[in-house]
C-alpha cells in the first residue's frame, strides 16, 4: 500500500511581486498549524533534460546574516544527503569543509564592512 504526503506553500507577494510572508504545511507533520519562514529553497530533478528546476525565495524580513547561517546550514545538510545518497565520503568532507570556509568568509567580511 502507497502512501501519500502533500506539503504546501503559500508566498504571500507586496503589489512589486517581492515576498513579505513564506508559510508552508505538510500533511506529515507534528505541527497543527502553518509554519512560517523567512526564506526557502526548493529543488527538482528533472531526468529526462538532466537539469534541476528550483525556487529561491526569500522576504524582506530576511537578514544578510541569517541569509549566511540558511546557507551554511543547507550546504552541510546537502553534504550529508549526498553522503546518504552516493556514499562517498571524501567529497561529502570537502563539502562541509567549504561551508564551513564559506561561514568564515562571510563574517570575516562583515567585520570588515562594519568597522
Amino acid at each position: 500500500m502507497t502512501h501519500k504526503s502533500n506539503i504546501s506553500i503559500d508566498v504571500l507577494l507586496d503589489t512589486d511581486r517581492v515576498p513579505e510572508q513564506i508559510t508552508w504545511s505538510a500533511t506529515d507533520s507534528t505541527a497543527d498549524m502553518q509554519q512560517k519562514a523567512k526564506a526557502m529553497l526548493l529543488a527538482f530533478w528533472d531526468g529526462s533534460d538532466k537539469s534541476a528546476l528550483r525556487i529561491d525565495l526569500w522576504t524582506k524580513e530576511m537578514m544578510v546574516d541569517e541569509m549566511a547561517d540558511f546557507y551554511y546550514q543547507v550546504l552541510m545538510t546537502m553534504a550529508d544527503t549526498f553522503l546518504r545518497a552516493t556514499n562517498h565520503p571524501e567529497i561529502t568532507d570537502e563539502m562541509k569543509a567549504y561551508a564551513k570556509t564559506f561561514l568564515k568568509r562571510f563574517k570575516e567580511l562583515q567585520l570588515k564592512q562594519n568597522q
